[in-house]
């Protein structure tokens, strides 16, 4: 009933106690070199037996540590009476000081094995409940805060930082103009494209001029930059600020006594307000450029013709209303993006979740107010 030993010592012998139950006694050393086997190994020899009650003998270790408790953890847990009908005996003072420390008879290994049970589902309902209220309570304090801080920059203008002001309006505007400018241009080739092949049947390939430059400048130009720069530079916002606050830097700044939302936020936010409704013209400048192309190579219109169609489709109000629209559509991305990065809490899994949430809060947004603005429109008018 012994495991096989190289050298022909065995450091167990089990016997069965004259009142029941097994006894264990165990030589040599009791420490991280052989605990493991000889957890292994003794699970092997008491397995099968009658355990009703289990005493080990320590009176032949020499040397025993935490690890040697971590073992008579083990077979305290192999006897179904538990602590009731498991005994040390012989241990030396120095092996009971050791237990004592380790807490040894509150010591539970099932504890750390023992898968946690997930919530139920009113648990996680509460749970989600609850967290969404708090972010709506913050939400409405950030809100707050930047409404101060704008009213701060309109009596003292020089407060607003002009210089990172215009790095900001560079990184919105200037560097993203590129993709806006192209997927504008294939949204107004695909867009008069596909429309030419239903209008053509009618002989009315002139009013794709009118449809790609209405659609566009009303509804998709708008959508499409806002959409676009959510992606490149709201994510960017909320990764940036994410960075500083897991870094403690925001912090830094509210020590040193300067407002985070008037140093971090508001020149983000009047760059976005002034350059999104910039690209939402260039969008809608390259989105007309796009069904030209497929007006003169496909459908036999001339420049004049095509231009001269969008100009009489075209108002002055379509074309200002669009421009309105990316300026409330820049304003809600800084605002999100933002307020996600003050919300990051913990470390680099953190900004990652918050940019996304960004990114998606943001385009969510987006499409609510534009369908609230449409709304609007359709009983102004």
């Amino acid at each position: 009933m012994t495991p096989p030993e190289t050298s022909g010592f065995s450091p167990y012998e089990i016997s069965e106690n004259p009142e029941g139950g097994v006894r264990v006694c165990i030589r040599g050393d009791m420490v991280a070199d052989n605990a493991g086997k000889m957890i292994n190994d003794l699970g092997l020899l008491l397995r099968g037996r009658s355990l009703s009650s289990l005493t080990v003998d320590l009176k032949h270790v020499n040397y025993f540590d935490d690890f040697g408790a971590l073992l008579l953890a083990q077979l305290r847990e192999l006897v179904p009476g538990g602590r009731d009908s498991f005994f040390i005996v012989n241990a030396s003072e120095r092996i009971r000081d050791l237990l004592s420390i380790l807490h040894f008879d509150s010591l539970n290994i099932r504890k750390v094995v023992e898968k946690k049970p997930s919530p139920g589902m009113f648990i996680r309902l509460g749970d989600a409940t609850l967290r969404h209220v708090s972010d709506l309570r913050y939400a409405v304090s950030f809100i707050g805060s930047i409404c101060l801080s704008l009213i701060h920059i309109c009596r003292h203008p020089r407060s607003l930082r002009s210089d990172d002001t215009v790095g900001y309006m560079q990184r919105v505007g200037v560097d993203g103009l590129p993709i806006v400018a192209l997927i504008s241009f294939l949204m107004g080739l695909i867009m008069a494209f596909m429309s030419s092949v239903q209008l053509e049947q009618f002989g009315a390939n002139i009013y794709v001029a009118s449809l790609v430059s209405l659609a566009m400048t009303r509804e998709l130009g708008p959508i499409m930059t806002a959409i676009i720069v959510a992606g490149r530079s709201g994510s960017a916002f909320a990764a940036e600020i994410g960075t500083m606050k897991i870094s403690e830097e925001v912090d830094a700044l509210f020590t040193m006594g300067f407002n985070p939302v008037m140093f971090l936020v508001i020149p983000k936010l009047v760059a976005a307000a002034v350059m999104v409704p910039i690209l939402t013209l260039f969008s809608d400048l390259f989105a007309v450029l796009g069904g030209l192309i497929v007006g003169i190579f496909m459908l036999d219109l001339t420049a004049g013709a095509y231009m001269d169609q969008t100009m009489k489709t075209l108002e002055l109000f379509d074309v200002f209303w669009g421009i309105f629209k990316g300026g409330v559509f820049g304003v809600l991305i800084t605002w999100i993006g933002c307020f996600r990065g003050f919300q990051v809490r913990g470390g680099a899994a953190s900004v990652g979740q918050a940019t996304t949430s960004a990114v998606v809060s943001s385009i969510f947004l987006i499409i609510l107010c534009d369908s609230l603005f449409s709304v609007i429109l359709r009983y102004w008018g």
